[in-house]
């Protein structure tokens, strides 16, 4: 059984081994693989693993022996799934293991902005507080969370995380979903339309996967209904913001700030009106990447490859 990845560095950059994969069947592991090199790199194998590089329908079909797509991910839209269901072949995520590294690194974004700790430090070190005729300074005052609100879009295991995390600041949270689940058990949550959300918000955090039918919804009229007062954060997927108006909104100070893991384009293009706009927090889609996220992503995909070889195919994406 010959098993290929085509990109497997972020996984493993040296501390996270691919011994209990290698017991599956003959390893081949690439760092990374340029889209014109997919399909060479690919060829013979009965088992392909992707994170980030594109499976698109014309490698999928020239591929005869692939069986199964392993996504060293959760979200799935770099694999053309509809070509592997009709070739037969089995696509698989990875539904969870980066849920409390994911809803730490939402709030890590929120305090920066409304703490500027590094801003501060970065002043101190400076010598802008030995200089001050005060005990205290700052560049613009802290921003208590207490008694705002938390609006989450999308209510999946990161969503409902994040959610903990903002009523343990003793703030109100509301949430939108296409369809409703189980309501968390704390006072003053609620659901609301996705309109309603973006209306009454002093934060909108972004959990929801990308689809087609939501790519770039938060646009010029979305971003429009908020606040100007407010906070937009997304650690989901950078293509669910159109970056152009968002860009123009905090120019134009429609918006206090956006706190962002993702763009439409990573690595970003020298251009991407992001990178210059005002008050705006980037990091480079690193909230995943925790020590213990990577193992138990690495422990999982072995989990879903050990279930293909018997047979009994799980978290399969494309049934």
């Amino acid at each position: 059984m010959r098993i290929v990845v085509l990109d497997g560095y972020t996984l493993n950059p040296g501390d996270n081994p691919w011994d209990a994969l290698a017991r599956c069947g003959e390893l081949v592991v690439y760092d990374r693989t340029p889209p014109a090199q997919v399909i060479e790199r690919a060829a013979g194998a009965e088992i392909v693993l992707t994170n980030k590089t594109v499976l698109n329908a014309d490698a999928i079909g020239a591929l005869p022996q692939l069986r199964f797509i392993a996504v060293l991910a959760t979200g799935y839209n770099v694999v053309d799934v509809s070509a592997a269901r009709q070739r037969g072949i089995r696509v698989s995520n990875v539904p969870e293991y980066g849920t409390t590294a994911v809803a730490q690194h939402t709030f890590a974004l929120l305090l920066e902005l409304c703490h500027r700790i590094g801003n501060h430090a970065r002043a101190v070190r400076a010598g802008d507080w030995s200089r001050a005729p005060d005990f205290s300074f700052w560049h613009a005052p802290p921003l208590e969370l207490a008694g705002l609100t938390f609006g989450i879009v999308g209510f999946g295991r990161i969503g409902r995380r994040v959610a903990a995390l903002a009523h343990a600041f003793d703030m109100r949270v509301i949430a939108s979903v296409r369809r409703h689940t189980g309501a968390p058990p704390y006072e003053g949550f609620a659901w609301r339309s996705l309109e309603q959300l973006f209306d009454e918000a002093d934060v909108v955090s972004l959990h929801c996967p990308l689809t087609a039918d939501n790519a770039r919804f938060v646009d010029a009229a979305m971003l429009a209904r908020m606040k100007p007062t407010a906070l937009l954060l997304n650690t989901a997927r950078g293509g669910l913001i159109d970056e152009a108006a968002l860009a123009a909104a905090l120019a134009a100070g429609r918006l206090a700030g956006a706190g962002l893991d993702v763009l439409s384009s990573e690595p970003p293009r020298p251009d991407n009106p992001l990178l210059s706009a005002p008050n705006c927090l980037i990091t480079p889609h690193l909230a995943w990447a925790s020590l213990s996220a990577r193992r138990a992503l690495m422990a999982a995909t072995v989990r879903n490859v050990e279930a293909f070889l018997a047979g009994k195919p799980i978290h399969v994406v494309n049934a």
